[in-house]
């Protein structure tokens, strides 16, 4: 073999060898820094695509590029309610209606809100019902029935994780059946500070809660942009972590309305929990590694959209029930990881989604399904005609 060749085949050998080296290193995903987590309570695809038709807009769901459909059984009924919904959405584990972060054997749980702050994340929500109500409750306290107010606000106010929290709810802080002004201990012992307004907040303070109305806030319509600029305040606060956040964010009273059968009370709050997205969509487009999940806890009020006169034309709001229904909830997201949730998913699978997004290890919980109520065959009456 002359020289030359001898060059040649060495030559190759070495880029080769290179090529294969660069092939075994694995490429590392992106992580994501912060987290957003918004519910619209009640809120099923029927509200979302009546409210761009009752208002003539394309609303900020449409901009999300990664969709999926969630089934809301609970462990317990095949119709759900909002703190067994939300307590699988916070806590990765479906549980019986009625109960606040436990298990259906009683067993407290951990939410991703406690393990993201954990992680040494700055933690909040911001929600335009009482802060003690079920959705909020079931991120930061452990409680067997959902009504027990005093003592949800009572683990409120002792939490170990919580850096910000807003919304209503001060009458379980100070009109309290044990006399203790909460607020008060909150202030002088347990590092808060506490507002009753959104205005001159210190965003700078590592510790605060704003509870804006004794019981929920009033409607959109009386309360204007509060939870927009709720979000605002928060993520001023939030955003200075360098380990990052994470927020919770619910449209509340979304659910208020559509129980009421009223639409144009349900148009105003679906429009401003979309204003309130819109805050958190522009924020996870200008700082990388945030992830947005928009998605709700179950459907209220049975909404369908038809035209009365049978015309395929000039639709209308019908509702079927003042109660929840079975009926599946979109998942909309976006930004680092906002692949994951496309398809058909269990509530349960959503925290094990978004600590996989931030590159938390945790043992994967496959969900059982014959834990879930399985739908039992329902007789069609085929004499009923539609009204």
């Amino acid at each position: 073999m002359n020289i030359i060749m001898k060059i040649s085949f060495i030559t190759l050998a070495l880029v080769s060898s290179v090529s294969c080296q660069q092939k075994e290193e694995p490429k590392e995903e992106p992580k994501a820094l912060n987290v957003i987590y918004m519910i619209g309570d009640g809120m099923s695809l029927p509200q979302v695509f009546g409210t761009m038709i009752a208002t003539g807009q394309d609303l900020v769901f449409s901009e999300f590029p990664y969709t999926g459909i969630v089934d809301t059984r609970s462990a317990s009924n095949v119709i759900t309610d909002s703190s067994a919904s939300g307590t699988a959405l916070a806590c990765g584990k479906k549980t019986k209606n009625g109960m606040v972060g436990m298990d259906v054997d009683s067993v407290a749980m951990e939410s991703v809100l406690d393990i993201m702050a954990q992680q040494g994340k700055s933690t909040g929500f911001v929600v335009t019902c009482g802060v003690t109500h079920a959705t909020p409750a079931v991120f930061y306290a452990n409680e067997l029935k959902r009504s027990n107010y005093e003592a949800i606000a009572m683990q409120m106010a002792e939490s170990e994780y919580l850096n910000v929290a807003i919304g209503g709810g001060m009458k379980h802080f100070t009109q309290r059946k044990d006399s203790l002004d909460l607020v008060d201990r909150m202030v002088n012992e347990l590092g808060w500070k506490v507002y009753d307004t959104l205005a001159d907040i210190d965003t700078t303070c590592q510790r605060y809660a704003v509870m804006a109305a004794e019981d929920h806030m009033p409607k959109s319509s009386d309360r204007g942009d509060f939870l927009a600029r709720g979000v605002k305040t928060a993520l001023a606060t939030l955003n200075d972590n360098a380990n990052g956040f994470f927020l919770m964010v619910e449209g509340s009273q979304i659910d208020f309305a559509a129980h009421a059968n009223d639409s144009s009370f349900l148009v105003d709050e679906v429009m401003d929990f979309n204003n309130a997205i819109k805050v958190a969509l522009d924020y996870a487009k200008t700082h990388e590694n945030t992830l947005l999940v928009v998605t709700a806890d179950h459907e209220t009020g049975g909404l369908t959209l038809i035209d009365p006169k049978g015309h395929y034309a000039d639709p209308a709001f019908r509702f079927s029930t003042y109660s929840h229904t079975c009926l599946p909830v979109m998942v909309y997201a976006y930004g680092t990881g906002a692949e994951q949730f496309t398809g058909w998913m269990q509530n349960s699978d959503l925290k094990n989604k978004i600590l996989n997004a931030c590159g938390i290890g945790i043992e994967q919980q496959a969900e059982n399904m014959d834990s879930i109520p399985q739908i039992a065959p329902v007789k069609a009456n085929f004499d009923t005609k539609p009204e």
